[in-house]
């Protein structure tokens, strides 16, 4: 007889956490228990379903790098006890989130999973019971030898799993919230499990998971736009303790050729700045000194961040700076996947 799975729910808050209280009609958290009465049929899974919550949830417009910290120190406490983890949390920032972990858990070996909802967990048409239901499957799946088949950080959405540092919220409305613009689905859900097996990132080495702990926060985010002035770009490239700046540029990483814009680039990659270059686009990778009007942004100094997404861009730049690692090695670092974050070409 097979050994019974077990997976770890951990509640952060968001709308999955949410019902409506039936006196006032508003919104207020639930406990497991509560979930359980909502969504029966987690009975009918064999597997253990145990779970931890924030004291007091929180929305996910309020996480900062402290609460990942908290998750990542409860997976640490918990990792030989259950096969897989399901964080429950907010849509807004759940991408930023999970992209954070993946850099923060190093040698993963299970499944973490997060998932959330566009309604809550006590409306009829609540996508929050799929949602939950689906990512505890998953992360108690394993193959006939007991090894689980995913080993990294996820998000799950609607009939899709992703990598978390591949995804980004695109929808505030529908059910479907969650895109990976530049990498496929590692699962696609139906009738069936479909696992994409050639995506799925293998974790050979069996090393022992290692958290890191220490996450940098100066940083910035820098959004070109037609008629951005010398004044905001110096504003945000001189802000007090910056370390690393994530310029949004245009298309295939193209920038305005303006003299004083060159010169604010410059001046900040010689004071130590890092700043690695995105594009706005949703789908496709930076090409650094494909077209001219990226030639001045190499000769400044700025780094190609390919085709990372915005979330991911950012939680790398705070877990190497966290690392406290020299300068030209996080550079180089950015300009490389660490957890299957980026495409270089």
């Amino acid at each position: 007889m097979p050994i019974q799975k077990s997976v770890l729910l951990i509640f952060t808050g968001g709308t999955i956490s949410m019902a409506e209280d039936p006196q006032t009609g508003a919104l207020k958290p639930l406990d497991f228990n509560r979930v359980r009465e909502f969504i029966p049929e987690l009975k009918l899974l064999e597997i253990q379903i145990d779970s931890v919550a924030f004291n007091p949830l929180i929305d996910s417009s309020d996480v900062q790098p402290h609460h990942w910290i908290k998750i990542a120190e409860i997976i640490e406490d918990k990792y030989e006890d259950y096969d897989g983890f399901v964080i429950l949390h907010g849509t807004d920032t759940m991408a930023y989130s999970a992209s954070a972990l993946s850099f923060m858990l190093e040698n993963l070996s299970k499944p973490i999973i997060f998932t959330g909802a566009q309604l809550p967990i006590g409306m009829l048409r609540t996508d929050a019971k799929e949602n939950l239901l689906t990512s505890i499957e998953i992360a108690a799946n394993s193959d006939k030898n007991g090894i689980a088949t995913i080993h990294e950080v996820c998000i799950y959405f609607e009939d899709s799993l992703f990598r978390g540092n591949r995804t980004t919220k695109k929808n505030a409305e529908l059910f479907n919230a969650f895109a990976s613009y530049n990498y496929p689905p590692l699962v696609k859900v139906g009738v069936h499990f479909n696992f994409s097996n050639t995506h799925i990132h293998q974790n050979i080495q069996h090393k022992p998971l290692k958290v890191h702990k220490q996450l940098n926060p100066n940083i910035a985010i820098l959004k070109l736009f037609p008629g951005i002035t010398a004044q905001t770009v110096h504003a945000i490239l001189n802000a007090d303790g910056l370390q690393a700046v994530v310029l949004e540029s245009y298309g295939a990483g193209n920038a305005s050729r303006q003299q004083w814009f060159y010169d604010c680039l410059t001046e900040a990659v010689n004071r130590d700045i890092i700043i690695v270059n995105i594009t706005q686009c949703n789908v496709g990778s930076v090409q650094m000194g494909l077209y001219e009007t990226s030639l001045n942004l190499q000769k400044a100094g700025v780094i190609s961040g390919f085709d990372l997404t915005t979330e991911a861009a950012l939680t790398k730049l705070m877990f190497l700076l966290g690392e406290n690692l020299p300068i030209e090695v996080i550079k180089t670092k950015m300009q490389q996947p660490v957890v299957g974050e980026m495409t270089c070409i």
